[in-house]
């Protein structure tokens, strides 16, 4: 008796269909719209792996798509057990196997969480074959299959094209990564965050790091007669060699991968080049039968000339920390906190204006003589002017990959009780050379035990933004927001006279159930989302929401909440659905307080409101309180003298299951 067939998996929310392709049809890929079909692996070969036995055989090769930044970042997978692991949780079902359903999950950074996104196994072809990314052997499947998720985190395929290895590289690991200018080393010599002082030491330190960590290199615009080597290109660092000459000198050799698969070098080492008669033979043939397909040597000198950028991996070690590319220490405490700069309040720009202490402001403490890595992670902006600087793989101009100028900078100080104007006029003991557009800034300090300020700035006053300040270190230290004064009870809004009816609503964010955190996160339609009804009158209805926390003060969560109004015609449109909707109102952003408040006029019809946290998974309990204004003539007895009537309050407890 036949098994009946099985149904496969079809992923809804990231269809095989154009809307999951493009995003604006203005790459080139748009000429190919009618012509790209899905087919799952076994479609499209006859016995379909998800890795290869050979590294090899799984080596990254780019399609029709113009992701190499990200491609080359894929790359860190095949020297890392850990991070393959970490990324493709182990025991899924292959396709040979019974429990098989067409289904892929992995696991994606995303601002400071392990984000699991589960794609169908549906992958983009042209005649039959792979159309974007596919590996050496190409019954391999973990990088196309790896591509889609990425895709389906940015929206589209169409979004991958271009972007910054570095970006990509923290996507993966949750780490850090580096991007060394191969032009400006004599400039930035002397920086403690920056390797060394010259060209040639550079290079001899990417010999000690190639076994450890994932290596690129971009081509920005190429040199005259090399052209092949594409502009706005990265590549992959595959290996380094360093081999003594026939004549005694030393000779560095990097072997470099072109994600495009094909040979493009034409310099003095391709094979039969006049480079090879400086080393033996057999040195010679050892290393050309090396070269895979889309693989080539250069020396240091030629590297050095015809490469803008090295962009360096931090290593993980197999028990997950950072290890330090100076010194190779594990940098075993982490501590991570969001913020936010907010117009007119926190985003007090560079050092160059007068508003900058009323930046951001982090204490970080150092228990020990450590080293130190801070580093400064912002979300993408939103007044959708693309700011990066040189990404690679395609424009230099694209929907989403937008950035403001940021910059961080480290003061110590002698007690926590300091005087902030002292403090910040006095020179940091680390800073950023310069603000730059870039999603990550980080600093490596070698710090001794005592406390200090981290201000991360933008550029510009008042332009709004998000971030993650982290901090990566090889002794103890603990990371802590320095709360805003808070405002007296006086300075609270106050309401208009009259009558008011007061509605109050308790409940409770709770790990894994209605702990969702903000709107950044696909978690947060799991928040509590309690009803709010404003009746027929006479015109709109003074209302004021206050969110109130349950927490000692020293331990509060950054807190906020949206109001969602329901569609008149909104029959079974649910809550899920409703919250990806943009919200009527807001108080936001999330505020280290224990109680925050809106005061607001609503028209009659029913809402939602939602409280939340900033960081998904945050636990605590809360109240909700709704006063609405009595929209009627005050009611008063003769038996009270004249003394105006409240209607009494009454409470209502919502339980979230």
């Amino acid at each position: 008796m036949r098994e009946p067939a099985r149904e496969l998996f079809r992923d809804a929310a990231f269809p095989a269909s154009d809307s999951s392709l493009f995003s604006s049809f203005s790459t080139p890929l748009a000429q190919f719209r009618e012509e790209i079909t899905w087919r799952r692996p076994q479609e499209i070969c006859a016995t379909p792996r998800l890795f290869a036995d050979n590294p090899q055989e799984g080596q990254v090769k780019q399609g029709l798509l113009g992701d190499c930044w990200f491609l080359c970042a894929c790359a860190a997978l095949q020297k890392s057990q850990h991070l393959r692991d970490q990324v493709f949780p182990p025991g899924q079902p292959s396709w040979l196997e019974r429990t098989y359903r067409g289904s892929f999950t992995c696991r994606v950074w995303q601002f400071g969480h392990w984000v699991e996104v589960t794609i169908d196994d549906r992958l983009p072809c042209l005649a039959g074959r792979l159309c974007f990314s596919r590996c050496q052997r190409e019954d391999v499947f973990w990088l196309p299959l790896l591509e889609k998720v990425y895709a389906k985190v940015h929206g589209s395929y169409e979004h991958l094209w271009a972007g910054q290895v570095a970006d990509a590289l923290v996507d993966l690991t949750g780490g850090l990564a580096e991007r060394w200018n191969l032009k400006d080393l004599a400039r930035t010599s002397g920086h403690q965050d920056r390797p060394v002082a010259t060209e040639c030491r550079t290079c001899r330190q990417l010999l000690g790091l190639k076994d450890r960590c994932l290596l690129s290199c971009s081509v920005l615009s190429p040199r005259t007669g090399s052209g092949a080597l594409g502009s706005f290109h990265a590549f992959i660092v595959s290996d380094l060699r360093e081999l003594r000459g026939r004549a005694g000198q030393s000779i560095l050799l990097l072997r470099i991968q072109n994600p495009w698969g094909r040979r493009c070098w034409q310099g003095p080492w391709r094979e039969g080049g006049e480079g090879w008669s400086q080393v033996d033979a057999a040195d010679r043939s050892e290393l050309l039968s090396q070269l895979q397909e889309g693989e080539f040597w250069v020396e240091e000198e030629e590297f050095l000339r015809e490469f803008d950028e090295v962009t360096i991996g931090y290593p993980v070690t197999e028990a997950g920390h950072l290890q330090s590319l100076y010194s190779g220490k594990a940098l075993c405490h982490t501590q991570a906190l969001p913020g936010a700069w907010v117009k007119g309040q926190s985003a007090g720009g560079c050092r160059n204006n007068s508003g900058f202490p009323s930046n951001p402001k982090f204490w970080l403490r150092v228990s020990e003589p450590s080293e130190v890595y801070v580093a400064l992670l912002q979300r993408r902006g939103a007044d959708g002017v693309a700011r990066v600087r040189a990404p690679v793989g395609g424009p230099t101009s694209f929907p989403g990959k937008d950035y403001q100028a940021v910059g961080l900078h480290v003061w110590k100080v002698e007690k926590r009780r300091v005087s902030l104007p002292r403090a910040l006029s006095a020179p940091p003991v680390a800073g950023t050379v310069c603000h730059a557009y870039d999603r990550e800034v980080h600093l490596r300090c070698e710090l001794a035990p005592g406390y200090y300020l981290a201000v991360p700035s933008t550029f510009l006053k008042d332009v709004p933004g998000r971030f993650l300040l982290r901090v990566f270190s090889s002794g103890r230290v603990s990371l802590s927001a320095i709360k805003p004064a808070a405002q007296s009870p006086a300075h609270r809004e106050a309401p208009p006279a009259g009558e008011w009816e007061t509605v109050r609503l308790r409940g409770s964010w709770r790990v894994g159930r209605t702990a969702g955190g903000s709107r950044n996160f696909a978690s947060y339609p799991t928040n509590p989302c309690f009803p709010l009804s404003v009746p027929e009158g006479t015109g709109p209805r003074c209302v004021r929401i206050t969110l109130r926390q349950h927490c000692q003060d020293s331990k509060c969560h950054p807190i906020g909440f949206h109001v969602f109004q329901v569609p008149a015609d909104g029959g079974g449109l649910g809550a899920p659905s409703l919250l990806l909707q943009e919200p009527l109102l807001s108080c936001v952003p999330h505020c280290y307080t224990q109680e925050v408040s809106r005061l607001c006029h609503l028209s009659a019809g029913t809402y939602r409101i939602v409280p939340s946290t900033y960081l998904p998974d945050t636990e605590g309990a809360f109240t909700v309180t709704v006063e609405t204004r009595i929209d009627r003539r005050s009611i008063h007895s003769q038996e009270m003298l004249g003394q105006l009537l409240q209607e009494a309050s009454f409470m209502a407890v919502m339980k979230k299951t």
